[in-house]
């Protein structure tokens, strides 16, 4: 017979638990773990009993957590601190030549340069075996506190994170983001201000990815209205095919141009004042400390102590 903490920490109910307290909604909650929402209510009633406290309750239509369930959600993420905390100590015996990586990478990043390490990585280290895995930031966070990637390539600062103590982070390098156009008349220009950039609609990323915010909230400290969006894709390689074969702009990462230089009727101009962001490794805290870890940062820095970068990128374009 399960003792009432068998019942209360199975990884099957705490993921049910903290599945619905990150959506605050039964129907999306269930959808993403697979399971009918019948099922996961039952699941969270069976828990609630067991407390013997209700965990949740309703404000109209909105989900909130209860006093006992703020106090199970710190008490969850404290039994997944102490477990990932074992996880390392015990990942930190093992092997700097052996075992498996597993890098979540942000979809909207350009990814060439990394595409590029992993062949020379291997070349040198036969026996690791490195997972990439192109993931949306919530996914990326989501698989961070559950110790499913041991690195994430993401852009920072991200004003969404609000518990950073668990995790450190690694800078790769300092990207900009810039304005794409059809525009003949942006030519010959170097800079151009928020206003003059909306005269035309706008391909972009969907809504809530981290460019699309940082443009929003770019253009409102700039108190310039928003660009009207016509389309919208998940990675800069398919916006950029769209602008191209349209009339349209957008802005993309200079480290993406850089890799696919505008072809002759797109024009690329800074922001004025420019959007600036870092490119950066995030791990949770002595993650960087596991012996194949800590030797595949270290190469990567090797690899750009020779090439940095950008120029890394132009040579892979050159190719």
């Amino acid at each position: 017979m399960k003792t009432t903490q068998e019942s209360i920490f199975s990884s099957k109910t705490l993921t049910y638990f903290l599945q619905l307290a990150e959506t605050m909604n039964y129907t999306q909650a269930a959808q993403i773990l697979g399971i009918t929402q019948p099922a996961l209510t039952q699941q969270i009633k069976k828990l609630e009993r067991t407390v013997g406290a209700p965990l949740f309750y309703s404000v109209g239509k909105k989900l909130r957590l209860s006093d006992a369930g703020y106090t199970m959600l710190n008490a969850t993420h404290s039994i997944y601190d102490v477990l990932n905390k074992a996880t390392d100590e015990i990942q930190q015996t093992t092997s700097a030549t052996q075992g498996a990586i597993n890098i979540g990478v942000l979809a909207s990043i350009e990814d060439h340069v990394f595409e590029d390490f992993a062949i020379k990585y291997y070349e040198a280290n036969p026996n690791v075996i490195i997972s990439f895995h192109m993931l949306t930031r919530k996914e990326i966070w989501e698989r961070l506190e559950n110790n499913r990637i041991d690195l994430a390539v993401m852009y920072l600062p991200d004003e969404s994170i609000k518990n950073w103590k668990p995790y450190q982070s690694k800078k790769i390098i300092q990207d900009e983001l810039l304005f794409i156009s059809g525009d003949p008349k942006q030519a010959k220009k170097k800079r151009i201000k928020f206003k003059d950039t909306i005269s035309e609609p706008w391909a972009m990323y969907p809504e809530n990815y981290y460019l699309d915010q940082v443009i929003k909230e770019s253009y409102k400290n700039q108190m310039a209205d928003l660009p009207t969006a016509v389309a919208r894709f998940t990675t800069p390689q398919q916006i950029y095919r769209f602008v191209a074969a349209t009339e349209t702009n957008t802005a993309l990462p200079n480290s993406f141009m850089v890799a696919n230089p505008a072809v002759d009727k797109l024009h690329t101009v800074s922001f004025e004042p420019a959007i600036k962001f870092d490119l950066n490794f995030v791990f949770r805290k002595d993650k960087d400390q596991i012996p194949r870890i800590k030797n595949f940062l270290d190469e990567f820095d090797n690899y750009l102590r020779s090439d940095d970068y950008i120029s890394r990128l132009q040579k892979i374009n050159q190719k």
